[in-house]
Formats: C-alpha cells, sequence, structure tokens
C-alpha cells in the first residue's frame, strides 16, 4: 500500500479519522477509511493512486502484480500483512520500512488503528465492499470522489472537440456546449483500466471547488496530441 501522495490530503486522512475509531470496530473502521478511499480500493485489482487493497491478508508487501508503481523498499521487504505488520506501518510508515514511497507520519491513535485494521481484514479479505468503502463522503468538502466509469459518461461529459489559441482550451462536448479554460486549469491524463474511456471517446471530469478545472482523461497518451487542434 505504498505510493508517493501528497502529506497534506494523507493528513486529513488521519485527522478525520480518529474521531471515528472504536476497538477493532469495523463498522467504524470503514467510516475511517473513506478519508482514504480516493486513493485506495479495496475491489479487487482496481488500482488507483495505491494498489488495490482486496485479499491484502497474509499477502506478501509490494506483491500484487497488477500495481506497477511500488517503492524498491517495499518490493524488497519481505513484510507480510497482518494485524501486526499493518498496526506498525499505520503508526509509522518511515520507521517500519524506510525508503517506502508513504508521505504520511502515521496514525498515532491506537484504536483508530485497530478500526482500519479491523475493516481491512474484513473487506480486504474478501474482494471488498465498494459501497461500504467508497460511498459519499459527507462532511469532507473537496475530497477526491470515487473514480467514475468513463466508458458510461454521458453526452454532457464527452468530448467532441478541443482546440487551442493563445492561453485557452476551447472544450466542445458531445451535447454542443462549448467551455473555456485557462491552459493551467486544464489537465489531460490517461486510464487505460476497465473504467477509462474508450479509443479515441475521452471524457472531462471537473475538478477543483470553483468548477473553473477540470481533467481530460484520454484511453492513451497517444491520443492527446492527436486530438487537440491548434487554431484562433
Amino acid at each position: 500500500m505504498k505510493y508517493a501522495r501528497p502529506a497534506a490530503t494523507l493528513l486529513f486522512c488521519l485527522l478525520g479519522s480518529s474521531g471515528f475509531a472504536a476497538d477493532e470496530d469495523v463498522a467504524l473502521g470503514a467510516r475511517a477509511f473513506r478519508a482514504c478511499a480516493a486513493c485506495h480500493s479495496v475491489e479487487a485489482n482496481r488500482n488507483m493512486t495505491g494498489p488495490s487493497l482486496a485479499d491484502i491478508w497474509n499477502r506478501k508487501a509490494g506483491s500484487l502484480s497488477s500495481f506497477p508503481r511500488y517503492s524498491d523498499a517495499m518490493k524488497s521487504s519481505d513484510v507480510i500483512w497482518n494485524e501486526k505488520t499493518l498496526d506498525g506501518y499505520l503508526e509509522n510508515p518511515a520507521q517500519f520500512m524506510p525508503g517506502n514511497h508513504m508521505t504520511f507520519p502515521g496514525v498515532p491513535d491506537e484504536r483508530t488503528r485497530r478500526s482500519i485494521i479491523a475493516f481491512l481484514k474484513e473487506a480486504g479479505g474478501k474482494s471488498g465492499d465498494q459501497q461500504t468503502a467508497q460511498g459519499p463522503m459527507g462532511g469532507m468538502p473537496g475530497m477526491q470522489r470515487p473514480v467514475p466509469n468513463l466508458k458510461t459518461a454521458e453526452a454532457s461529459s464527452r468530448i467532441r472537440s478541443i482546440s487551442y489559441c493563445h492561453d485557452t482550451f476551447k472544450v466542445t462536448t458531445i451535447d454542443g456546449k462549448t467551455r473555456d479554460f485557462w491552459e493551467r486549469n486544464l489537465r489531460f491524463k490517461t486510464d487505460s483500466s476497465n473504467e477509462g474511456p474508450d479509443k479515441d471517446a475521452p471524457a472531462i471530469v471537473n475538478a477543483g471547488m470553483m468548477g473553473d478545472r477540470a481533467s481530460i482523461i484520454f484511453s492513451s497518451p497517444e491520443e492527446i496530441s492527436r486530438f487537440i487542434v491548434r487554431g484562433c
């Protein structure tokens, strides 16, 4: 469960979850885990910023074949994930496994850790329940939402054309509407998973709290330059 991650969001995970904890309480552990669910799923092989935590129980650290971004420290650690090792890792990742990619300082509250571990033992031990783990995050404005399935995106999210003039991108969707974006407010990304867009059918996903930012998701990097037309 290692990856490069901005510390601020993970700190929110720690601070936001501590009040939910109770001794090895699976339901409260699931609530605590929601703040981290933007980066980890408990659905088999559904990898995000970090690897899927499905079937994590008694799995060797850094061994999920479908996740390519483990640190060398993780892959060579010989750690087996169980109650003891997960507790040590969640308490202080850097101390437990020097050189791993996790940047957050750890979960200091023992009850919180035990609740999260109890949840992972149940949900992550049987390929998980996305509804429980990644349901609506009420009271958590600004947190990243679970990734939408772009193969079923509506016409208002599917891209017809993208033009670039000076510092502005004009994005037209299948429903005929066009939106202007300052070039720094529009990101281009790829998603080759089963939830990514079809070939040559990119989709736009809103981002930011003011509605002025967005990401356009392509099925492969080759599509990006081919799709954007320069012209005023």
